[in-house]
């Protein structure tokens, strides 16, 4: 069968083969705005079938396609290949394929309405943020350390000739960004982003004794929330899933979700509900102290992923309004932890050592 790369193309004869029960009829309505690619609400008739799914697509243009064919491989291998092997929630993937490189995909996923998106501009509750590093857990431990997510292909570590190029784009990347939103930001947020780009080629590829999957963007507006104080969790968009330190999702939910004040209170309690679920689901050698340097040191994760996503980002309000707040609230924990006394040594290719956190695999 031609794989759909449109949502007209998922007819109810295409679902029927895929599902492997009869689809009558299916209605369609878009979900999001389709940036980088499209989603779609199905709501399906038919023999015993489910009566609402969400689609996954390409975008509608063909060089964009291209362009983020790496990003759509990215989050099908995620869906069929690491999944099913780590504890975090995710919706269910009741298909998953690419042709064309990756430039053609379609993934046919859980809907899991009426869970609600968090919102990156207003933050959270402390409580749902205890529920959303405990689920973060259940992405790292499971393959903590684990040499053997490096024979999937598209899953590497960074490398030096990586953190080069990242030295080589950060400050001009930085001054896009401060001509989009250098206005919304203070002298001293401004020096914070600065000094960051004297290190962050460094911190890249530092403490490659530690590494496991990373989601990435694992944000806010990328977690579903259900009901209650102490809601369930789901992550959503694995377009960014790779191999890094653990702690880099860790101190980007927290530094650039919840405003200083809140976050000073509390982040020493998120960080030790995390290490608990960490250990719990089998990693030992981790101490809770190890955990907080790691944290401490990863906060560059939030200008990294936020000056180059409002740089190069299509631009909207929301949109401008929410990196302007993860970067003044990343810059503010950055110099509250002193991370960037935790100076990463001179760039150069890891040598093996003894890997820290092995989890207990028996």
């Amino acid at each position: 069968m031609t794989s759909p790369t449109d949502i007209a193309d998922l007819t109810p004869e295409w679902l029927t083969a895929i599902l492997g029960r009869r689809v009558t009829a299916v209605t369609t309505e878009p979900v999001g705005t389709g940036q980088i690619g499209t989603v779609h609400r199905l709501r399906l008739t038919g023999d015993a079938v489910p009566e609402q799914l969400l689609a996954k697509l390409p975008a509608a243009d063909p060089g964009v396609r291209a362009m983020l064919a790496g990003a759509y491989r990215q989050e099908v291998r995620f869906y069929t290949d690491i999944a099913s092997t780590v504890a975090v929630r995710t919706p269910r993937c009741h298909h998953a394929e690419m042709h064309s490189d990756g430039a053609e995909f379609v993934l046919l996923l859980e809907d899991l309405a009426p869970a609600r998106q968090g919102d990156q501009i207003a933050g959270c509750p402390v409580d749902h943020a205890h529920s959303a590093v405990a689920n973060l857990a259940g992405l790292h431990a499971p393959r903590w350390c684990d040499e053997t997510l490096l024979d999937i292909e598209g899953f590497t570590r960074n490398e030096p000739e990586e953190a080069e190029t990242l030295r080589e784009l950060y400050a001009p990347t930085t001054d896009i960004f401060f001509d989009r939103l250098g206005d919304r930001l203070t002298d001293e947020d401004r020096d914070t982003l600065r000094a960051c780009g004297e290190v962050i080629a460094d911190w890249l590829v530092a403490r490659p004794e530690r590494f496991g999957l990373v989601h990435g963007d694992y944000r806010l507006d990328n977690l579903l929330f259900g009901p209650g104080n102490t809601p369930e969790v789901t992550a959503v968009d694995w377009q960014t899933v790779n191999l890094g330190l653990p702690a880099r999702d860790l101190a980007y939910f927290v530094t650039t979700g919840l405003d200083p004040g809140i976050r000073r209170t509390v982040e020493k309690g998120l960080v030790a509900t995390y290490h608990q679920r960490l250990t719990e689901l089998g990693v030992t050698e981790y101490t809770r102290e190890d955990c907080w340097q790691d944290y401490r040191f990863a906060a560059l994760q939030g200008p990294l992923v936020t000056v180059f996503g409002a740089a190069y980002g299509t631009a909207s309000e929301r949109g401008d309004t929410m990196f302007a707040a993860m970067i003044r609230r990343s810059c503010t924990a950055i110099r509250d932890l002193d991370s960037l006394s935790q100076r990463p040594a001179p760039l150069r290719s890891p040598e093996p050592g003894p890997v820290s956190g092995e989890p207990n695999r028996a």
